[in-house]
């Protein structure tokens, strides 16, 4: 049955209905709009035909594939699919489908770390029950990683602890936001948590806009499996960002740039101190120059 005919149905169980508000039975009352509600339902779902998307969850994705980087409410989901329970679709795109969707809360989260650099789209306004389509590219490892996050997840130990051994299981490998919320049991401490791994610790975290422009929204990576020297763990991430932008993202010494790497090359790019912090360099864009691993570590061996 095509949209049209569905609603001219709707619109004779409605007609009908009119009449039926000056009964006194509130039973007669519900049982006229049950099928209305039937109708409804079907005219959301037509709305998508079957050669397009089958199932709810087809008919789901298929909506935020036609608007990614919108913020899609959980009533046009609800339309779309057909289904009281099209969160739990969205959930199976996000964990077994490897399809980047982020919801409010996270979106939220990521942004109170200024990890959620969309200028169109205000994360302020949306609720638990909005969503965003950041990739129209699908990560078929996701579930690998879903699988992982949900062992780490149980370990008795803290919440930052638990994102750093994900992110060093996936050395290399890009990892979402949603992924790491869920790693720790939806606390919203998460998103602070991986700064600090990063400006505290001396973890090179890095995203799209914490010296990585090649990376996509809401993806998270750890370059290397291994710490910054201790003097270089506090440069504040804005320094860093100019600094990396104004050496155009490649190495001052041989001009190496992430363009090229590969695994059997790791290295990563990192700043140095021209005037080294025990004889009073600062952390300031003059005294800071870009570096790769392999060079910095050449540099300091000189020394």
């Amino acid at each position: 049955m095509n949209s049209e005919e569905i609603r001219k149905q709707l619109h004779a169980l409605l007609t009908n209905f009119e009449q039926e508000l000056k009964s006194d039975s509130l039973r007669n009352k519900v049982l006229l709009l049950v099928p209305c509600f039937q109708h409804l339902r079907e005219l959301g779902k037509s709305l998508i035909p079957a050669t397009i998307a089958r199932s709810a969850r087809d008919r789901i994705l298929h909506y935020f594939k036609k608007y990614p980087a919108f913020i899609i409410s959980g009533d046009e989901l609800l339309v779309v699919s057909g289904i009281q329970e099209y969160a739990r679709r969205v959930r199976e795109l996000k964990v077994q489908f490897g399809w980047s969707i982020v919801s409010g809360l996270t979106a939220k989260q990521m942004a109170e770390e200024n990890e959620f650099p969309l200028s169109n789209i205000d994360v302020t306004t949306m609720g638990p029950s909005d969503y965003i389509l950041l990739s129209i590219v699908q990560d078929r490892d996701a579930a690998h990683r879903w699988h992982l996050a949900n062992e780490i997840r149980r370990e008795n130990i803290s919440v930052r602890d638990k994102i750093l051994k994900f992110l060093r299981i996936n050395v290399g490998q890009k990892v979402t936001g949603e992924e790491l919320k869920y790693l720790a049991k939806d606390r919203s401490e998460w998103a602070r948590r991986v700064r600090e791994l990063r400006t505290e610790y001396g973890w090179p975290v890095v995203t799209q806009n914490t010296g990585r422009p090649d990376l996509e929204v809401g993806v998270y990576l750890l370059e290397a499996d291994r710490q910054s020297p201790e003097h270089d763990r506090h440069i504040p991430d804005p320094v860093k960002r100019e600094v990396l932008r104004r050496d155009d993202y490649k190495c001052t010494v041989c001009k190496w740039s992430h363009d090229e790497w590969n695994r059997s090359d790791p290295r990563h790019l990192e700043l140095h101190h021209k005037k080294h912090h025990a004889k009073g360099g600062d952390n300031t864009e003059t005294n800071l120059i870009t570096v790769c691993t392999v060079c910095h570590d050449e540099i300091h061996r000189n020394k």
